[in-house]
């Protein structure tokens, strides 16, 4: 959210308090070819819920249902044929083809067609980035402009707020694509470790605490990237009624998804090659028991993601193999952390301590307590598996607006967490050193893990002769 002055709050649309997924209406069974059921939209032909998007001089369409239909109309859809659908209609409908427009009636639709298009920029600004989406957005203000001055006003501040927030979002994304471009030169196969020149993370930065507010600057950042489209859009298939194409064949648009799972793993192998490092077993058992207490402060400020991402790499085996290392680390607080994230259950536990973190966020009174980074893989999970688990469509080709329904519910969940300010002061040495670091790849691990403690096995024996021979050159 930039400090600009705004027409409505886009986080209102989300608040799972907010979010009422029930969408009311008087009588059961069918009304405009929507289906009901208890009171709940079900399923509708794409004709409908288009036709139910729509405003009318004393109609706007619920914000639940906007972000919804939004949200997943694009399965069936793309963005511009649904704006120039919508566009149309309206034209149809309030007759701005007339030679002599209804002005009274005009005015009372107006403002409520100029508040569905500041909702759609709000919430998916991605899909504007797309000339024909401005086009339509332009041609509606022509032919309503002449009623009413102020809506020439409206429309200005409304493009450039989206210009606004496209340039921050853009410029975020090549800050992004440059410190990957950085970091892919910097895989390192193997350094023969001569301490003066490789910085090491607690020369940076020795304290856990700080180090859990920066990793949670860079999350929230990372995070502020992702539009709500994307977890759709990973998973677009064929639409059955468009035989010709998937929509977004030709770019998924998944990159900033994409660009934090990337991230994640980073982190993973940040951690495992900071503890394989050191030459000697105490200093190793001291940046396990640092990043334990680093772990520790991530799942206290709600930041899950990089507390996931810390105990992988703790996990790796390259890690986990060093047993002399670990029997002088003092372990009974990783365990507790593990507990937390242990997978058992569909990770139970985990969904336990992220619905607590959830609620105080709800209830918080500062930026502080709102901070909810979920493990973000899992999200992806479960939004493909209630993706895959069942149809878009139903058998009489109505869209299935149940299922759309969940979706909105956990990716809306999603957006209002990661509009979160972060209030932590950022340290740029120290979010540089996360982003540029040197990291070992899965083969340097495993040396310098044999490096470190000499193999225990043949298979181990037989692993570290093949790599030093491949990586250092030795035999």
């Amino acid at each position: 959210q930039e400090g600009m002055p705004q027409t409505l709050s886009s986080t209102s649309m989300f608040t799972p308090c907010g979010f009422s997924p029930h969408l009311h209406t008087s009588k059961e069974g069918e009304q405009g070819g929507l289906i009901f059921q208890d009171g709940n939209l079900t399923s509708a032909s794409l004709d409908a819920l288009i036709q139910h998007l729509i405003p009318t001089t004393d109609y706007y369409p619920e914000k639940a249902y906007i972000f919804t239909f939004l949200l997943s109309s694009r399965l069936f859809i793309e963005p511009h044929e649904l704006l120039s659908r919508v566009c149309h209609k309206c034209i149809e409908q309030q007759r701005l083809d007339d030679p002599v427009l209804d002005k009274a009636r005009i005015r009372k639709f107006g403002p409520k067609i100029l508040q569905l298009l500041t909702e759609w920029t709000e919430t998916f600004p991605y899909d504007f980035q797309e000339e024909r989406m401005i086009g339509h957005l332009k041609d509606m203000i022509h032919r309503i402009a002449p009623c009413d001055e102020a809506y020439w006003k409206k429309m200005n501040q409304l493009l450039q707020t989206l210009n606004q927030k496209l340039a921050t979002l853009s410029h975020g994304q090549e800050g992004i694509v440059k410190i990957s471009a950085a970091v892919s030169d910097k895989l390192v196969a193997f350094k023969s470790k001569p301490p003066s020149i490789q910085r090491e993370i607690l020369s940076v930065c020795s304290d856990p605490y700080t180090l859990a507010q920066q990793l949670t600057h860079v999350e929230l950042e990372r995070l502020s990237h992702i539009g709500p489209e994307e977890f759709v859009q990973a998973f677009v298939h064929k639409d059955p009624l468009d035989g010709t194409k998937t929509c977004f064949s030709e770019q998924k648009k998944t990159s900033n998804l994409e660009a934090y799972v990337k991230w994640f793993n980073r982190l993973c192998y940040l951690v495992a090659t900071e503890i394989c490092m050191p030459a000697k077993k105490k200093q190793r058992a001291q940046v396990i028991e640092f990043f334990i207490d680093v772990a520790r402060e991530c799942f206290n400020i709600g930041n899950f993601n990089s507390l996931m991402a810390i105990i992988s790499g703790m996990n790796m085996s390259p890690v986990s193999r060093l047993k002399k290392t670990w029997s002088k680390v003092k372990t009974a607080k990783f365990f507790i952390l593990e507990h937390q994230m242990d997978p058992t259950g569909n990770f139970y536990n985990y969904r336990t301590a992220l619905r607590g973190a959830a609620h105080r966020s709800l209830t918080a009174h500062s930026n502080r307590e709102k901070i909810v980074i979920p493990f973000f893989s899992l999200l992806i999970k479960d939004i493909y598996f209630l993706n895959e688990g069942c149809a878009n469509r139903l058998p009489n080709g109505h869209v299935n607006f149940e299922k759309f329904l969940e979706l909105a519910k956990q990716v809306g969940e999603f957006i209002t967490w990661k509009q979160v300010e972060c209030p932590f002061e950022q340290d740029p040495n120290i979010i540089h050193y996360l982003h540029t670091a040197p990291i070992f790849t899965e083969d340097g691990l495993y040396l310098a893990s044999y490096e470190s403690e000499s193999p225990e096995n043949q298979t181990e024996k037989d692993r570290w002769k093949s790599l030093r021979s491949t990586i250092l050159g030795k035999t």
